[in-house]
């Protein structure tokens, strides 16, 4: 039998700043419908190869493909219509707009409705808005932000901000969703309900989810596979079993040889 084609691929990826290699030869493949880890130290390279990922860089070697078609060079935002979505190590929302506009934002990626109807304002734009805002108030639901909908996003909690961000990233109709340390902040309790949500929309939306974190628990708690970066160059990967005891990883975070 034939092996299945992984949706999301990175192959043999890299990037070098002047003379500086900030990631060499990262191979990694996600299968659709998998919850993925990826851990390693600070400076690693784990934010980076998720820039790759999404466009903001341009990788100097290898390729990334998503669904078989070659993702290198597009920019941001054609890679988020093509479904790959993230959220931030630093929250990045709209601060002074309101928690419901910060999830249309994210719509408009996927909008029907066209400029031009827009400029001139006429039925399939406001048939389009509404569509919109109804589906937004319905993730709001979901991620139970809906009796804050018309509050300023800057003034939510820390919780509820990032419950937004997750939210606002769903909303652009990802195949693949990428969450950076979405647990970073967060309270023991907090972490536990973030442990929920995550297998929750994996489940509701048919996701493939890979995230990076520096929470142990929430990692080897939920994710079915976990690649390991040190240095910029991937060292392991396995079940959360088999990373948890691979020398090369123990040595990686406690900087010294394991025997």
């Amino acid at each position: 039998m034939a092996a299945k084609t992984p949706l999301l691929k990175a192959e043999n990826v890299g990037i070098q700043f002047g003379g500086l290699k900030a990631l060499s030869g990262a191979t990694m493949e996600l299968h659709q419908g998998e919850l993925i880890g990826l851990i390693g130290p600070n400076g690693a390279g784990k934010t980076t190869l998720f820039n790759l990922l999404t466009g903001v860089y341009v990788p100097t070697e290898g390729r990334i493909m998503l669904g078989g078609e070659t993702l290198n060079g597009l920019p941001p935002y054609k890679i988020t219509r093509k479904g790959i979505s993230r959220t931030f190590q630093n929250i990045r929302l709209f601060g002074e707009l309101s928690v419901l506009d910060n999830v249309k934002v994210a719509y408009h990626a996927h909008a029907r409705h066209s400029m031009l109807s827009s400029i001139f304002r006429l039925p399939s734009h406001f048939r389009g808005e509404q569509e919109m805002e109804e589906k937004a108030i319905e993730f709001l639901n979901i991620f139970q932000l809906d009796s804050v909908k018309h509050e300023k996003a800057k003034n939510l909690p820390y919780g509820q901000q990032r419950r937004l961000e997750i939210a606002r990233a769903l909303a652009a109709q990802p195949k693949v969703l990428l969450l950076d340390e979405p647990a970073a902040g967060m309270n023991p309790q907090e972490t536990k309900e973030l442990m929920k949500l995550i297998a929750f929309i994996r489940e509701w939306f048919a996701l493939t989810i890979l995230l990076i974190e520096h929470d142990m628990s929430l990692v080897m708690g939920i994710c079915e596979r976990i690649y390991v970066l040190d240095h910029g160059q991937l060292i392991a990967e396995g079940t959360p079993e088999q990373v948890r005891s691979n020398p090369k990883v123990i040595e990686a975070y406690l900087g010294e040889e394991v025997s």
